[in-house]
């Protein structure tokens, strides 16, 4: 009978301790980044073996950290690009609101080693600056029109980046009387940036009614 009691009493205490280091584990935390209070647990913190928070909140922590009068950490940090550290390690993804720059995020996650979060957002800086966004650029587009002997000149006077888009024939008919040489219609295009010039995209009176003409044939 003593046996059975004594067995009892050890996994009383394996429980008692396992429960414990539930407790411990899930303790929570709270920090002061910059003179913003944020609160989690010790569990998110230790997302990250190798980081300067995982460190912070060990009980046998080799960092030295003062406190303020309400027990937080203080962390002389931008409350503002911390929240997103936070929400990573609290869920694994990488979330930026639009009106924070990418940059301090990055400066952020190099402070705290967090090399997962390095990786993203570094791959998310390089993906904003090497994406079509950031190379787009608008085309300006003209609709020439030349008679048939007038094509060699026009070709030797292309220049500035303008390239052939469509040639189309519109016929001695619509030559405005002169029927001894055919009429085309050349559109061209350029390259301009964000901010073509407006004068640059329209074209003549005439060349318009003699597109419109040849769209037709």
């Amino acid at each position: 009978m003593a046996d059975h009691v004594g067995g009892d009493d050890v996994n009383n205490e394996n429980i008692q301790r396992y429960n414990n280091e539930r407790r411990s584990s899930k303790q929570w935390v709270k920090l002061n980044v910059g003179g913003t209070h944020f609160v989690t647990t010790k569990t998110t913190l230790s997302r990250d073996p190798n980081s300067f928070l995982y460190r912070l909140v060990q009980d046998d922590s080799d960092l030295i950290s003062d406190r303020d009068e309400t027990g937080a950490y203080l962390i002389d940090r931008d409350p503002t690009y911390f929240s997103p550290v936070l929400n990573y390690l609290r869920h694994g993804k990488l979330v930026i609101n639009n009106d924070i720059a990418e940059e301090g995020v990055l400066e952020e996650a190099e402070f705290y080693n967090i090399t997962d979060l390095i990786k993203l957002v570094k791959e998310k800086i390089s993906e904003r600056e090497t994406g079509p966004s950031k190379h787009s650029k608008n085309h300006v587009y003209r609709v020439l029109q030349f008679h048939e002997e007038e094509l060699t000149q026009m070709v030797s006077s292309m220049s500035d980046g303008w390239k052939f888009e469509q040639l189309i024939n519109i016929g001695s008919q619509y030559n405005y009387g002169n029927e001894d040489h055919a009429e085309f219609l050349c559109v061209v295009s350029r390259e301009c940036g964000n901010n073509p010039n407006p004068t640059d995209i329209e074209p003549t009176d005439r060349a318009m009614v003699l597109q419109q003409r040849g769209s037709r044939i």
